[in-house]
């Protein structure tokens, strides 16, 4: 059986020294993790700026490179969820240190020092993890400050990365709701339907694959009808978040939005659903 490329790192010249007995390749090599410093990187299947979007890797998040290209690539496996891809070289730096925090709110201005009046050094989006260490409060705001030395965020938009995680994933899901649609997109400037879901499901604590097909073999169990808050609605590329009995969460590229419509109505659109699959 041969093994998705999606989520094995292998190419006809170079593979993930894992894999050696599974797959063909010149060489077997070890892979060197390297952090996400960027606030996202694009994850692309070619090594080409022009290349349609893959998916993204979320600062903090940590990248196993394979092989670099002399024009900037590196080649490897978001560790997140086992996406392979090419991610830009600069977006990427030293594993230390280690993240303490994750961002809980859906953005989060970076700023170069504890000031909320300065001009905004980056933006994070809902999920990325950085290393915190100190507070200071300015004018009543406290703020949480990076352990590089090279920053500062709003303390309430982070929280410790041992904070209990959601009980609700759709609210999580819910927060998204007007975020525009991007496809391969994974931040809360835009994302597709199966990041949608998966980065919801990570507030809940739980480990979810990246593509929609992946999504529907893997998550939760198959049943006869959506009807309950927290149903998965599948269709062939597509996925949504049932919110309530009737009506569907999702990120769509029919509205260009995470937008929340009735699910007759998406069914009259695109047909019936290929599954509905339950978590609990």
């Amino acid at each position: 059986m041969t093994l998705d490329p999606r989520t094995n790192a292998y190419r006809p010249d170079i593979a993930d020294a894992r894999l050696k007995g599974q797959v063909t390749a010149s060489r077997f090599v070890e892979g060197m993790p390297r952090r996400v410093v960027a606030d996202a990187a694009p994850i692309k299947s070619t090594p080409a700026a022009d290349a349609s979007l893959a998916s993204e890797a979320l600062r903090g998040e940590i990248f196993t490179v394979f092989d670099e290209t002399p024009g900037g690539w590196s080649w490897g496996q978001l560790q997140t969820d086992g996406y392979v891809g090419y991610v830009p070289t600069g977006a990427l730096g030293p594993i230390a240190p280690e993240p303490t925090h994750r961002v809980t709110a859906l953005r989060a201005f970076l700023y170069p020092d504890p000031d909320m009046k300065l001009p905004v050094a980056g933006v994070l989006s809902f999920a990325s993890r950085v290393a915190l260490y100190g507070e200071v409060t300015t004018r009543g705001t406290v703020y949480r400050l990076l352990a590089d030395g090279k920053g500062a965020v709003v303390a309430g938009q982070v929280a410790p990365l041992d904070t209990p995680p959601d009980n609700d994933f759709v609210a999580a899901a819910e927060r998204f709701l007007n975020v525009a649609y991007l496809w391969g997109g994974r931040t809360s400037l835009g994302l597709d339907c199966s990041a949608l879901v998966q980065l919801s499901l990570a507030a809940a604590g739980v480990s979810a694959p990246r593509d929609t097909d992946m999504q529907e073999q893997a998550l939760g169990a198959a049943i006869e009808g959506a009807s309950r808050r927290g149903d998965l609605v599948f269709w062939k590329g597509h996925v949504g978040i049932l919110i309530d009995g009737e009506n569907l969460l999702h990120a769509t590229g029919h509205a260009m939005a995470v937008v929340i419509e009735p699910l007759a109505e998406v069914v009259a659109r695109a047909g019936q659903p290929t599954s509905v699959r339950r978590l609990v």
